[in-house]
This record gives C-alpha cells, structure tokens and sequence, in this order.
C-alpha cells in the first residue's frame, strides 16, 4: 500500500498517443484542407485528396485557388485568397471545379495562444440536389434586385446626360468649328453619348426594351450570327464546328436581340482563344451545338452550347460573370455589360443562361430558350 501512495501521478492528462490527431482528422469524410493566410495548403485529408484527384504531393504547398478553382487570371485576383488575407469566418455556397462538384464551403481561422492567426481550415462539404436548386433560385433572385438596380439608376441618369448633350451641341453649334472651345464641347458631347449609351444597356440588361415575339428558327439565328464573324474567325485561324438536329428548333422570340446574344458568346469565345493560342493552333476551335431538349417534369426546350478552349474563366468569380460592368478582361478591353445584357434578354425569353467553365481548360456556355416546336 506504501509503495501504491509514493506512485506519482501527472497533475493533468498528457498529451493524446501519437496519431491520434491525424487518424481523427483522416476520418473526416468531407474534403478538408488546412492553408495559410496566403492560400497556401499545408495538409489535406484522404477525402481531400480523393475529391481533388490528385497526390497529397501534388496539393500540399500549393495555392489553394489552383487546387480547387484550377487556377485563376494573371491580372484577377482569386477573391477567395483575397478573404484568406483577412483571417475572418465565412460559410459560402460554390462551384469547386477542382473538386469536381458543388460545395458549401466553411472557412474557419486557428487562432494560436496569442491569438494571432496562421492557420485556416477550409471545409467543403458536397450539396444535395435539393440545395444546388436553392442555390439556383437565390441567385436568379439576386440578378432580379440588380436588375432592378440598374434600371433605377439608368432611369435617373438618363434625363440629366440627355440635357448635358443637348446643351452642348447648342453651344457647339453656335461656335468656331476650328476654335478650342468647339474642340471641348465635342468632347462633352461624345462623352456623354458614351454615358447615353452605357445606360441603354443598363435598361437592356434590365429586360425595359419592347420583346416583338415571333417564330423563330434557332439554327438560322445562328447561322447569320456566324456569317458576320466568320471571317475575323478565319483570320485569326479560328475553326468552327457545328453539330445540330435534324428536327426543327422553333421559338418564340426576338431575332435581333437572340442574336445579338450569340454574336456576343462568340467575341468572348473568340477573345478567350486569342489569348491562350496567339499564333495558329489546332486547339482554336470553337463548337456550337443545338437540339430539342426535355428536361424530366419540364416543358421541352431548345439548349444551345457553345464552347471554346481558350483561357478559362477563374472559377472564384464564375458566379459574377453576369453583373453589370464586371469583366474577365484586362483593363481596356471589355465594358462588362455584354454578358449582362445577354442575360437579359434570355430572361426576357423566358429562358435561362449558364456558364461552365475550368481553368486554362474550356468555357461552355449553355442556353435553354422554350421550345415551340408543335
């Protein structure tokens, strides 16, 4: 019993035998990784590692954008590396074409003793179909409010910018053609022509525009679309392959503003091939597809595709392609409203408008118009 009393015992439990941590952390079933404030990973699980199909070496030290966007824009930054600096709590719904799916993903600091954060732990956990669909919803609404927002403030814009450029030509009128302030009253009135026609769009992208409906054959809209570009596609060493059904592709619509929508998918897809191949290429290729479509428990549908394998669209910005004045393009060469106001008019049809792209791999832009074929 003496010796039992003299037995010294540790005042608080000792640390957890070795592996226990790490067996835990490998019993996760959601892909979890464990990054820096930078975005840089310093460990993953198996699920993680499954998910992302990929060796645990070809993922730790790397960026997290490039791992589960696939990468982003030399001149966008990921906006998800963009939180990551800010060492804050986010839970966020989102496509993760790295790991091949949708995601709710919760990011989640590792505050040291001190405090200070070196740590973050990214949790992505797949969605049901159920909630892939409430997703979808929320951000039809979300386009709805900016819609609405843009037309309030195109409204507002719109009678003052009219008078300035009334105004102006007035004074410009009555002035020296050859003089300097003839000079800078030309200048006011282009600028504000500019602004004029900045804020027709923004209507447009709000669907304020009168919809002449009429019957119209998908396959023609598209082949006169491809007439007006198809020598600047020639030029640029562009192919285009089509592939459509043989049985009649009929809507009700407008035939300038549909193709106003495809001539619009194709100087992006144009755009985006002449970026990643700027000399001649076997891979410049563009391909439009378009056929009858019935989706299960819907009314039947005609769904265009066109597709390019040209630079990608950063995945962490995917879901804002179709806001107002927001662009992949560098600075100069794209006002963002041509996705915009496509959407526009394709909900203003009645149908819908999507975006599928990866990385430095492909960009496929799908649409869904009602069908009419009797």
């Amino acid at each position: 019993m003496d010796k039992m009393h003299s037995q010294k015992y540790p005042e608080s439990p000792g640390p957890c035998p070795t592996g226990v941590g790490n067996e835990l952390f490998q019993a996760i079933q959601d892909p979890v990784f464990v990054v820096t404030p930078g975005g840089i990973i310093i460990d993953v699980n198996n699920a993680a590692i499954n998910a992302a199909k990929k060796k645990q070496s070809e993922i730790i030290g790397k960026g997290i954008c490039a791992i589960i966007h696939g990468g982003s824009s030399p001149h966008i930054k990921c906006p998800l590396e963009n939180f990551l600096l800010t060492c804050s709590s986010r839970v966020e719904e989102t496509t993760l074409p790295g790991l091949a799916g949708e995601y709710l993903l919760t990011i989640s600091p590792v505050k040291d003793q001190d405090g200070t954060v070196r740590k973050i732990l990214l949790v992505a956990r797949e969605l049901t179909s159920d909630e892939v669909r409430k997703a979808d919803s929320l951000r039809t609404a979300q386009m709805a409010a900016i819609g609405e927002l843009a037309a309030g403030v195109a409204h507002e814009v719109n009678n003052p910018i009219t008078g300035i450029i009334n105004f102006a030509q007035l004074l410009l009128d009555d002035s020296d053609k050859d003089s300097l302030q003839a000079e800078l009253l030309g200048r006011i009135v282009n600028e504000g022509e500019r602004i004029a026609l900045i804020t027709k769009n923004l209507l447009s992208f709000a669907r304020e525009n009168e919809n002449n409906s009429e019957p119209i054959d998908i396959g023609q809209v598209i082949r006169d679309s491809l007439s007006l570009v198809e020598h600047q596609c020639k030029k640029d060493g562009i192919k285009i392959n089509i592939e459509y059904s043989t049985e009649p592709c009929l809507i009700l619509g407008n035939f300038t503003q549909l193709q106003q929508v495809i001539l619009n998918l194709l100087s992006n897809a144009r755009f985006a091939l002449n970026e990643r191949y700027p000399h001649t290429s076997p891979h410049k290729i563009i391909e439009i597809t378009y056929w009858p479509f019935i989706r299960t428990e819907s009314k039947p549908v005609i769904q265009i595709c066109i597709k390019d394998s040209g630079t990608g669209i950063p995945q962490g910005i995917l879901k804002r392609l179709f806001e107002p004045f927001f662009t992949t393009k560098p600075s100069g060469k794209g006002t963002g409203l041509g996705l915009s106001i496509s959407y526009g008019i394709i909900q203003d049809h009645g149908g819908v408008i999507k975006v599928d792209s990866i990385m430095h791999q492909y960009t496929r832009m799908i649409i869904e118009l009602p069908s009419s074929n009797t």
